[in-house]
C-alpha cells in the first residue's frame, strides 16, 4: 500500500488531501525523519515536536505565496522535506547536499535564512510591512518561535514593535519548555503557569502588547490546529498563537531525554538507542577541558564565576553549575546580556569567565567593546566552537573571531596550540591580567590523553618556536599548528623550515617577529579564521611597518561563507588540511 507522503512533493500535493488523511501523514513523515537522521546524524528532537505543526501551516496557509519564517532551524526538517526536497533529505547537512536550516538560496519555500535565534518575529514582521506598503493586505506572515528564543531580547523588540502595527503578522509560539537545554528564566516560569492554568488570562503579557492572543493549543491535536489556524488566518492585525508540544514526540527515548535527542548522533530508528562511540584511551574535547578545568580552579578561587548564553551543556558549564550552582548561571538565550552582567560582576572584583560560542559572540559586539573593553574590564571570554565547525554550517562557523576580536582595544587574544595551552591560560587569566581576554578553541577532541598535569603560568604576549629552519617560516595560530606540524613531518628536507606558534594573537610577540623576518626570507601565515582582517593580516602589516623585503602568503578561510560538510572536507575546500599544507609547503623547497 502506497504511504501518503509518497505521494506528496510540494504543499500543493499535501492540500489535496483531506483534514482526516493528516494523522496517518504526521505518523508518516515522523518515521521518515527518524528513518533518515538515525542514519545521518542530524537535529532530531525539534523537528520531531513540531510535525503536526508544519503540516498544519502549509495545508492551511498558501505557502511560499504566505511567507513562513522558523526561528532558528533546528525544527525545519519536516518543513523541507514536505518542500519539494523529500527525495534529497539523504543528503541534508552532508557536503554538497541540503542544508540542516532553512536557506533562502535553497527553496524559495525557505523565506529566510536562519541558524542563530529570535530572529524570526524582526523578520516576519518586515516582510508583513513590506507587502502592506506594497498593497498586499491579503499575504499572511508567520512567524513560529520557541520558548526558549523568544525570552531573547531581539524577540521582544519585535514583538514591541508589532504590537503597535496593524501588520498582518502570526506569531506562533512553540513551548516545550526546552532549547538544546531546558529553558530558564522568569518567562519560562510564567509560561508554565499559563499551561498549567495558574495565571490569570486579564494578566496575559502579549495582550498586554496588543496581540490577539489564543492559546495554550494542543500542538499535537492537528485538528484544532487546523481549526485555529484557519480563524486566524481571516483575522488581521498581530496575532498570538501559544501551542503546547513535546520536542521528541513520538520517539519515546527523544522525548524521556531531550538534551540528548536534540541530536543524537546515530542511533537504531527501532528502539531508539544511540549507538555508541568509544570514548576510551581517546584524547578530551575542548569544552570538556574548559569545564573542568573551571571547576577545578573554582575549587581554589572563591571569587570565579561562570557565565553561559543557554549552552550549559555544549560549553560544559554544565560542571561549573553542578559543582557551584551559586556562581554559574545560564542566561538562556541572551548573549548580550551574558557579556554585560560578566562586566557588572567583574566591577565588583569577581573573576568571571563567560563561555560563549565564537558564532554567537557576534550577536554581543557592542556589549564587548562598549560594556567590558571601554572600561577595561578583566572579564574572561571563553569561545567555544572557533573555526569550522562542520555540518552546522555558515550559521555556526567561528571564522570571524580574530578579525573581529583584533580590532578592539583592552582586548588579549589568545588561541591554544592543544589542551593543556588551553588549560594554562584558563589557570594564568584569574591570576589576573591587565585587560579582558578572549580565549578561543574549536570544537572536538583535543590533541593528548595526559592533560590534567599541574599548572603552569603562561607567559602573556610570548610566541614559542616549535621548529627551526633556514629558509621559510610558518606562523600558526591556535590548534591548527596540528595540521601544519604533521605536514612538516612528511616533507623532505624540512630543515628548511621554521614553525613558531602565536598562541597569543594581540598583543604579537614583536621582538620573535623581528628576529624571524631578519632569518626568513620566506613568512606563511595559517589559521583557521577568515584570511581578510585575521591573524595574518596583522602579520602582514607588521612586516609592511618595518620594511620587510620578502614574502609573506596568508593561508586561512577565503572571504567566502563556507557551506556545511566535514570538518576535514571543509579544511580540505580551504587548503589548511594537512594534505593541501604538504603541497603548499613542498611548493618552497630549495
Amino acid at each position: 500500500m502506497q504511504k501518503l507522503l509518497d505521494t506528496i512533493q510540494s504543499p500543493n500535493d499535501l492540500r489535496k488531501l483531506s483534514s482526516e488523511q493528516l494523522p496517518q501523514l504526521a505518523s508518516e513523515l515522523r518515521d521518515f525523519i527518524i528513518d533518515i537522521v538515525s542514519v545521518k546524524e542530524g537535529h532530531l528532537g525539534a523537528s520531531l515536536g513540531v510535525v503536526e505543526l508544519t503540516i498544519a501551516l502549509h495545508y492551511i496557509f498558501n505557502t511560499p505565496n504566505d511567507l513562513l519564517v522558523w526561528d532558528v532551524g533546528h525544527q525545519a526538517y519536516g518543513h523541507k522535506i514536505l518542500t519539494e526536497r523529500k527525495d534529497k533529505f539523504d543528503t541534508n547537512r552532508q557536503w554538497g547536499g541540503i542544508s540542516g536550516f532553512p536557506k533562502r538560496s535553497e527553496s524559495e519555500y525557505d523565506t529566510f535564512g536562519v541558524g542563530h535565534s529570535s530572529t524570526s518575529i524582526s523578520a516576519a514582521l518586515g516582510m508583513a510591512i513590506a507587502s502592506k506598503l506594497q498593497g498586499d493586505t491579503e499575504k499572511c506572515h508567520i512567524a513560529v518561535i520557541g520558548d526558549a528564543s523568544i525570552a531573547s531580547g531581539m524577540a521582544f523588540e519585535g514583538l514591541n514593535h508589532a504590537g503597535v502595527t496593524d501588520a498582518n503578522l502570526l506569531v506562533i509560539l512553540n513551548d516545550n519548555a526546552i532549547g538544546i537545554d531546558p529553558s530558564v528564566g522568569a518567562l519560562k516560569n510564567y509560561l508554565t503557569e499559563v499551561k498549567e492554568g495558574r495565571n490569570p488570562r486579564q494578566n496575559n503579557m502579549i495582550k498586554s502588547l496588543n496581540f490577539d492572543y489564543t492559546g495554550p493549543v494542543d500542538g499535537h491535536d492537528l485538528n484544532a490546529l487546523l481549526k485555529e489556524l484557519d480563524r486566524l488566518k481571516a483575522i488581521k492585525g498581530p496575532k498570538f498563537l501559544h501551542i503546547i508540544t513535546t520536542k521528541g514526540k513520538g520517539l519515546k527515548q527523544a522525548e524521556e531525554d531531550q538534551v540528548k535527542y536534540h541530536a543524537p548522533g546515530k542511533f537504531d530508528k527501532t528502539t531508539g538507542e544511540i549507538l555508541p562511540k568509544s570514548d576510551e584511551n581517546l584524547p578530551p574535547k575542548y569544552q570538556d577541558v574548559f569545564g573542568l578545568t573551571l571547576v577545578e580552579l573554582a575549587k581554589q578561587n572563591d571569587k570565579i564565576i561562570g557565565i553561559t548564553p543557554a549552552m550549559p551543556s555544549g560549553s560544559s558549564m554544565k560542571f561549573m553549575m553542578e559543582a557551584f550552582p551559586d556562581r554559574a548561571f545560564d542566561v538562556g538565550i541572551a548573549e548580550q546580556h551574558a557579556v554585560t552582567l560578566a562586566a557588572g560582576m567583574a566591577t565588583q572584583g569577581m573573576t568571571v569567565y563567560c563561555n560563549i560560542y565564537s558564532t554567537f559572540l557576534q550577536r554581543a559586539y557592542d556589549q564587548v567593546i562598549h560594556d567590558v573593553a571601554l572600561q577595561d574590564l578583566p572579564v574572561i571570554f571563553c569561545l567555544d566552537r572557533a573555526g569550522l565547525v562542520g555540518e552546522d554550517g555558515a550559521t555556526h562557523h567561528g571564522v570571524f573571531d580574530i578579525a573581529y576580536l583584533n580590532c578592539i582595544p583592552n582586548m588579549i587574544v589568545f588561541a591554544p596550540l592543544n589542551e593543556r595551552e588551553l588549560r594554562n591560560i584558563l589557570y594564568t587569566a584569574q591570576l589576573g591580567l591587565p585587560h579582558s581576554i578572549a580565549i578561543r578553541y574549536p570544537r572536538g577532541r583535543s590533541e593528548n590523553t595526559n592533560w590534567q598535569l599541574p599548572f603552569e603560568k603562561t607567559e602573556i604576549g610570548k610566541a614559542i618556536q616549535l621548529q627551526k629552519g633556514s629558509q621559510v617560516a610558518i606562523l600558526t595560530t591556535g590548534t591548527i599548528g596540528n595540521n601544519v606540524a604533521k605536514a612538516l613531518a612528511h616533507i623532505e628536507h624540512p630543515e628548511q623550515f621554521s614553525h613558531y606558534h602565536f598562541g597569543f594573537i594581540k598583543p604579537l610577540d614583536k621582538k620573535a617577529l623581528q628576529n624571524i623576518f631578519n632569518t626568513h626570507e620566506t613568512i606563511i601565515t595559517v589559521e583557521d579564521g577568515c584570511v581578510t582582517g585575521g591573524f595574518g593580516s596583522s602579520i602582514a602589516t607588521h612586516a609592511l611597518n618595518i620594511n620587510y623585503k620578502g614574502t609573506v602568503k596568508i593561508l586561512g578561510i577565503p572571504d567566502v561563507f563556507i557551506q556545511h560538510g566535514t570538518t576535514a572536507q571543509l579544511q580540505q575546500y580551504c587548503g589548511i588540511d594537512v594534505k593541501s599544507l604538504k603541497e603548499i609547503f613542498a611548493a618552497y623547497l630549495k
